[in-house]
């Protein structure tokens, strides 16, 4: 299945970093945020990737031009530092398609503009591009294939508490209580049937007006889930990524405990002289 990630936003409340780069290659560890949400698509087989470009959109078809394996992967370095011998690899596999979507659009209007490149799949993956997940994709989208929906996302806690207060009739507070268990929302991780299309209307937003009448006609879904799922929104959320990665608790890296694929070891080698 292709996967359409919407790259084009400006970020603005990750502004630390947005000012000078997209937020999908605000980094966690060696690479960017973008990158580790393909490399989960692609553990689970999903490595056809259109990416949905507008801020800054050429930074990230850089940085996927100047690309180097050996950054992420172990390797062998000999005949006097000219060539690598990549011990793993990472993107060869993949395709990704860049298209320019536009400085202002909306996901809604993103995703129209990518209408033809999906056009041949019945169903197809689609994500924001700012968030990881431990969440276990086939049984995601077998769940989803069975029904008969044209929309699924992810339902999920926020990861910061939202608190609320009880007072008394004379003002007096009573109590102050945290709404995280009982409030959820959508954490994107969307699958799309290619009706989808026939929902969206010039302008609209994917999840308003398209997904209200797909509510109204009972088609829209969602799957309630309490793994592992965080948004990098704010500074504070970049902080805790980088947390995570630091103490070596990675759970959306659910490739790291893989099987490992029969002739795999000497994966490629590259002439690292220029």
């Amino acid at each position: 299945m292709k996967v359409v990630l919407f790259c084009g936003g400006f970020g603005t409340r990750l502004r630390e970093f947005s000012e000078t780069i997209p937020k999908p290659l605000a980094p966690v560890g060696d690479r960017p945020i973008l990158w580790h949400l393909m490399r989960y698509y692609a553990h689970y087989g999903h490595e056809q990737f259109v990416l949905c470009l507008g801020y800054q959109g050429r930074m990230i078809k850089e940085f996927f031009l100047d690309y180097k394996d050996a950054i992420s992967n172990d390797f062998t370095l000999s005949n006097d530092g000219r060539n690598i011998h990549l011990h793993g690899e990472d993107i060869q596999r993949w395709r990704i398609s860049f298209v320019d979507t536009g400085l202002t659009a909306n996901i809604g209007q993103r995703l129209m503009q990518v209408k033809d490149w999906v056009a041949d799949d019945e169903m197809f993956l689609a994500n924001y591009s700012d968030g990881l997940s431990d969440l276990p994709l086939d049984s995601y989208i077998e769940r989803f294939r069975r029904s008969d929906a044209v929309a699924c996302f992810v339902s999920v806690r926020p990861s910061n508490s939202l608190s609320g207060v009880r007072a008394d009739a004379d003002g007096r507070v009573t109590g102050i209580e945290y709404l995280h268990d009982a409030l959820r929302i959508n954490g994107g991780f969307f699958i799309l049937r290619n009706t989808i299309f026939d929902y969206i209307n010039e302008g609209e937003e994917m999840v308003e007006e398209p997904f209200h009448r797909l509510i109204a006609e009972r088609r829209l879904m969602c799957l309630e889930y309490d793994g592992f799922w965080q948004a990098m929104d704010t500074f504070k959320d970049k902080k805790r990524f980088d947390a995570l990665h630091e103490s070596d608790d990675r759970p959306w890296e659910v490739w790291r405990h893989a099987p490992v694929r029969s002739g795999a070891g000497l994966l490629s080698v590259v002439d690292a002289s220029g």
